[in-house]
């Protein structure tokens, strides 16, 4: 009985795809199918896998193997993707995934690590490339020094010294590179070409004389043996440097002074007084950032009054332009008024110019000199709107204002609309004035649905680099602050200022201010969020 229901079972016919099913394979196939495809996807293919070859070999060249290994691993992933045939899905997902990764994870990695370093100024590379730009600047000229001559040489836009030595061996080396002896071509006793190296002409030297003059070509591994230099890129000479590495005891000593500078673990060569010799090295210097940031005294002042203006900003603004837009949304929601559609345009026509040039435009219209409002709107006047500190801080809240109210325009109009009419007309009909069916029913019932976009209009106007930026650039400056800071700075542009303008750039102090921002902003976010579902339950 048994055997004869396998048989029925196993000569069932099979059954037969439904529509849907035949319409994805359908579109699978076009999708993955099809010489011209496959000729567009060979294409874009080959941009990516040269992009990903030149990149490796960079990244080799430099040193770099993990993450040379890393590219070629990711393009040999998505060549097998889009070769395939059966990945769709991954064929959509994988360029938004690379894109993520690149600019979002690695961006958020890379800060959190420069936040524990003290990258900046004087500290922007290894031990090993500090000691060599600390021999290089105090290179002087041995005076009995044999003449070399040499040829310009260039390799993938790196300049090298093609150096012919006494014996006539022939050596190369670049800034970075020590001098090493190799095969060329000789011609009258000298060497004129090597392999893997372009030999410049005489008008390419000259036109490249800067760089040329700058190159300091050690002459060994050991940088006390100095380096080989050209004034005119035909001849060299030895130069020996005034300060003398001893790479054991880890040293630096200053031979025309014999000022001893050691190595303390802090990034720099320390002589016994606390004097620094710069450049110095990267180091990783554990959380002494963020103790810095708060409790550094010329940062604690400035830090201050940034982080309250900050947050009244961002308060201001997105109060400011909610209750705005709200106030437009009701008056122009009101089914009696003729020609809403028209005026709805030219509300949203600020939101349809780009934040950036309509803040250069404010920019210009509020010059205290020759600016459209006091020239014209007021008849001359002299309004310090962008001189003053406290006009700053109302002409940047104005000015945000205008940017910010048509968005809020928007999103509270389809809010209203999707607001039942019954209910409003039920309360009506219990006797609910006007401001009662708005204050009891209407903007709980819109909280519900704007509270989320609300909290997101904080977050943004707490980093909201752009107005701050572009209209006052954070001023008026404040002369008494030892950092580059003004009155009108938020976080976000005060850490720009630290990281990006003046003499001494501190990019590990702007990352941990950065990751102070970014836990300040969410833990804000998360107790508004928390509010919002209350505020949900409670409807």
């Amino acid at each position: 009985m048994s055997t004869m229901i396998d048989d029925e079972v196993g000569t069932a016919p099979p059954q037969r795809p439904t529509k849907r099913q035949r319409r994805a394979a359908n579109i699978a196939d076009a999708a993955s199918g099809g010489v011209r495809m496959l000729l567009v996807k060979m294409l874009f293919l080959a941009i990516l896998d040269a992009v990903a070859l030149y990149a490796a070999f960079i990244l080799v060249t430099g040193g770099q193997w993990l993450v040379a290994a890393l590219v070629a691993l990711v393009a040999a992933v998505v060549n097998w993707i889009y070769f395939s045939r059966r990945r769709l899905p991954a064929k959509y997902l994988a360029p938004g995934i690379i894109f993520l990764v690149v600019f979002q994870v690695f961006v958020l990695i890379y800060t959190g690590y420069i936040a524990f370093t003290n990258y900046g100024t004087g500290h922007n590379g290894s031990k090993e490339q500090a000691v060599s730009s600390l021999m290089a600047s105090s290179l002087q000229r041995v005076e009995d020094s044999p003449t070399y001559p040499v040829t310009v040489v260039d390799q993938f836009g790196t300049l090298g010294l093609l150096v012919t030595d006494p014996d006539g061996d022939a050596l190369v080396g670049t800034n970075d590179q020590p001098l090493q002896e190799v095969d060329a071509e000789m011609e009258g006793g000298e060497a004129v070409a090597v392999d893997g190296w372009t030999s410049l002409s005489f008008a390419d030297v000259l036109a490249r004389t800067d760089e040329i003059t700058e190159l300091a070509v050690p002459f060994s591994d050991d940088p006390n043996d100095g380096a080989v230099r050209t004034p005119d890129g035909s001849n060299a000479y030895l130069y020996v440097s005034s300060l003398e590495y001893d790479e054991a005891a880890g040293t630096m000593t200053d031979l025309s002074s014999g000022t001893v500078y050691s190595d303390i673990g802090t990034g720099a060569f320390t002589s016994g007084d606390g004097e620094e010799l710069l450049p110095g090295w990267q180091i990783v210097v554990g959380f002494d950032n963020f103790v810095r940031a708060v409790t550094d005294e010329r940062l604690a002042e400035p830090l201050v009054y940034v982080t309250l203006w900050t947050f009244a900003f961002a308060l201001i603004s997105v109060a400011s332009t909610f209750f705005l837009g709200l106030f437009l949304a009701i008056v122009f929601n009101d089914m009696r008024m003729r020609g809403r559609r028209y005026y709805r345009v030219l509300m949203i026509l600020p939101y349809a110019i780009p934040s950036f040039l309509s803040a250069l435009i404010w920019a210009g219209m509020m010059n205290e000199s020759f600016g459209f409002i006091n020239q014209v709107l007021l008849g001359g006047a002299s309004v310090p709107w962008l001189t003053d500190p406290w006009m700053a801080k109302v002409s940047v809240l104005l000015v945000n204002l205008w940017l910010g109210f048509p968005y809020m325009f928007l999103v509270t109009t389809g809010a209203l609309q999707s607001i039942p009419d019954d209910i409003t007309e039920a309360a009506t009909v219990d006797g609910a004035k006007p401001w009662q069916v708005f204050r009891l029913i209407k903007l709980p019932l819109l909280l519900v649905s704007v509270a989320p976009l609300l909290i997101a209009s904080f977050a943004f106007n707490f980093n909201n680099f752009n107005v701050i930026y572009m209209l006052t650039d954070g001023g008026p400056r404040d002369s008494s602050a030892p950092i580059p800071v003004g009155f009108t700075d938020i976080l976000i542009s005060m850490v720009y200022k630290v990281a990006f303008t003046g003499q001494s750039r501190d990019y590990g102090l702007a990352s941990a201010y950065s990751i102070i921002i970014f836990i300040v902003v969410a833990v804000i976010s998360i107790i508004a969020f928390r509010r919002t579902k209350t505020l949900e339950e409670l409807n």
